[in-house]
């Protein structure tokens, strides 16, 4: 028997193909690595060219100039750049300080500084990929794991609901999603007023502003409400408070987390996981103590995509908007 060797593209509905013929349909593909990532309209690369700009920006921000940064990184130790937030250094935070002590001259500390604003940035890219890597995990179990081992001939035609350790899996993962997605917000928030607030004494190694930094804080930013940022008071960023904040505090998305599948003449036409109704500001509908309504039949695997998508767009126009910031405050224009 021939094996085709054509690409397996994962779909929307939870049924995968050799051949995807809706050229308006998002798909998903798997990359060398092993990631399924959406056929056309991931930004995750554009997200890494703004971080790596904002990296250097800090750099120029802090030391002066780039050449100063470089000359500095070639006598600079180990323990400024690993100690205290890479697992490659051993130190304990008393020999951190007693370094410290010993080296703490202020080429040190504002490499530290550095260090920890750069520690923002990459938090940022970081966890983008989280967010691209569990919506590619959540479309392949979808299309590829059995919800339940069923023999083929007792596949009766309609909707059935079913739930297992493959459906639980699928529940985790897209509540995890929601979460990653607000930790993003609170990174670019971090971000933002560090940005805004750079410190530039550096007689002794300086606390981040930011430190105690949430989304909450969002409007000590001067670009607070701007349109298209993830600080504009959107239907998006209100959905991500919302499903987070239920799935953290209380409970799950479903009193019994389930996924559904459709079959006709005894094979599988379509599976989905419904989404609970919201309202027009993006908030769960609810009544005294219930908050899971399913009255839209809205199908969350149909637009989980453009959900990510959309918050790609508005990070992107957010970190330019902060490198902007960041340049002009600096005199200096990264490019």
């Amino acid at each position: 028997m021939e094996v085709s060797t054509r690409p397996v593209y994962l779909s929307l509905n939870g049924i995968p193909t050799n051949t995807p013929s809706n050229p308006d349909q998002i798909y998903f593909i798997r990359e060398p690595q092993g990631t399924w990532v959406p056929f056309r309209g991931n930004l995750l690369h554009d997200i890494e060219r703004e971080c790596v700009q904002i990296h250097d920006a800090f750099a120029v921000s802090i030391f002066g100039d780039l050449s100063l940064y470089y000359e500095f990184l070639k006598i600079c130790p180990p323990f400024v750049y690993e100690a205290g937030m890479n697992s490659e250094s051993r130190l304990s935070k008393g020999q951190f300080e007693q370094l410290l002590g010993k080296l703490g001259r202020k080429e040190v500390n504002m490499a530290l500084y550095l260090f920890d604003c750069r520690k923002l940035v990459s938090g940022i890219q970081e966890c983008s990929k989280e967010v691209i890597q569990l919506q590619g995990e959540f479309y392949r179990a979808l299309n590829l794991d059995e919800f339940f081992l069923m023999p083929s001939e007792m596949e009766e035609n309609g909707i059935r609901w079913m739930t297992s350790p493959v459906v639980t899996n699928l529940h985790a993962t897209l509540g995890f999603m929601y979460i990653r997605l607000h930790s993003l917000l609170d990174y670019i928030t971090k971000l933002g007023i560090e940005i805004e607030k750079i410190k530039t004494d550096f007689s002794a190694y300086p606390r981040l502003a930011s430190k105690k930094v949430q989304f909450g804080d969002r409007k000590q930013i001067s670009i607070e409400g701007t349109k298209d940022t993830l600080f504009e008071d959107c239907m998006l960023v209100r959905e991500i408070e919302s499903v987070r904040n239920h799935v953290i505090h209380d409970g799950l998305l479903d009193d019994m987390p389930k996924a559904y599948k459709v079959t006709e003449n005894g094979i599988v036409i379509e599976k989905f996981i419904l989404f609970p109704d919201q309202s027009t500001e993006g908030r769960l509908m609810s009544f005294k103590n219930r908050c899971l309504f399913y009255s839209c039949d809205e199908k969350i695997n149909l637009r989980l995509p453009h959900v990510v998508s959309e918050f790609q767009r508005r990070e992107i126009v957010t970190l330019r908007m902060l490198l902007k910031i960041l340049q002009q405050n600096t005199g200096d224009s990264v490019s």
